[in-house]
């Protein structure tokens, strides 16, 4: 079966939408000192077909908004960029033009760029002769993987939580980053539907092995007695909720497939994965529905 292709704009939008304000304070200070959040609404999706390439082209987020003592509203654009893109500069040009065509009103553009390579991102478009500079174009730029992660665990925002897990850290630093955002999820302490957006976003692009969790356990459980209490049950509370959801999904699979044998086998396999990571057999049992007497067969 083909790999499910990630749909990096949707996550980065829905994000950047719930977290606006906090993404502003995080990265942009200065201009969140100016923006009054009292006048915000997001507006709908623009869609620019590129002419000669035949190709539409979604603007990911636009915000409208004012500046504080001023009556007149201005345009926040918001771009996300997974790849590299030789001619991205020349697209925040267009896409600020033909929304200050539609719009008149003042734009900040703001671009974001989420891919693993390290690549030195334009932040303008220059056109220019010897004797006039006839553009120039200049907009704000987050590149993450160039943020040194550490830099933002102290912080407690719910953008920098969820965005550890694209910053520069190093292959041997997976689990401490991991670790890190959940102390910061803990310490937040957001509704259940911002916590599952956060989780869900940072667990996209880190996710660690078997083994990391194991280790991830074991390092947690040295941790001060409380903080490691709620670290342990944020991570029991969504790996129960993934393994309610694949028995759910394996049993409706089996059922459309009529393959009963399918669906024990599934459950007997993460009943396995359960005991590998320290469940005990009546937590197993409540969560997949095998008897008492098989998993404790397989505990053997």
């Amino acid at each position: 079966m083909a790999e499910q292709r990630t749909d990096h704009d949707r996550l980065f939008k829905e994000l950047l939408s719930t977290f606006f304000e906090e993404f502003l304070l995080l990265f942009f200070p200065k201009v969140y000192e100016q923006v009054d959040f009292h006048h915000l609404s997001f507006l709908s999706e623009e869609v620019f077909t590129d002419v000669i390439a035949g190709e539409k082209h979604r603007v990911d987020l636009l915000v409208e908004t004012k500046l504080k003592g001023e009556d007149g509203l201005i345009i926040v654009h918001m771009e996300h960029q997974s790849y590299t893109q030789s001619t991205f500069s020349e697209r925040m040009f267009i896409y600020f033009s033909r929304l200050f065509q539609k719009h008149r009103r003042r734009i900040l553009p703001i671009a974001i760029f989420s891919y693993d390579e390290h690549h030195d991102e334009p932040s303008s478009l220059i056109i220019r002769f010897p004797f006039l500079t006839v553009l120039d174009f200049r907009f704000l730029t987050v590149e993450l993987r160039k943020l040194p992660w550490r830099e933002y665990i102290r912080q407690d925002n719910p953008v920098a939580a969820a965005l550890l897990s694209k910053m520069g850290y190093n292959e041997d630093e997976r689990i401490e980053v991991k670790k890190e955002f959940l102390r910061m999820l803990v310490r937040l302490e957001l509704d259940e539907a911002r916590q599952r957006l956060l989780f869900g976003f940072f667990e996209t692009y880190l996710t660690l092995s078997e083994q990391e969790e194991i280790q991830l356990r074991n390092e947690v459980s040295q941790m001060e007695t409380k903080e490691a209490k709620q670290v342990m049950e944020l991570i029991v509370s969504y790996e129960q909720r993934g393994i309610k959801q694949g028995i759910k999904q394996g049993i409706k699979q089996g059922m459309e497939q009529g393959r009963k044998k399918g669906i024990e086998e599934g459950k007997m396999d993460i009943a396995k994965r359960m005991l590998a990571k320290g469940y005990n057999v009546e937590t197993i049992h409540e969560l997949t529905g095998l008897p008492i007497e098989k998993i404790e067969r397989l505990k053997k």
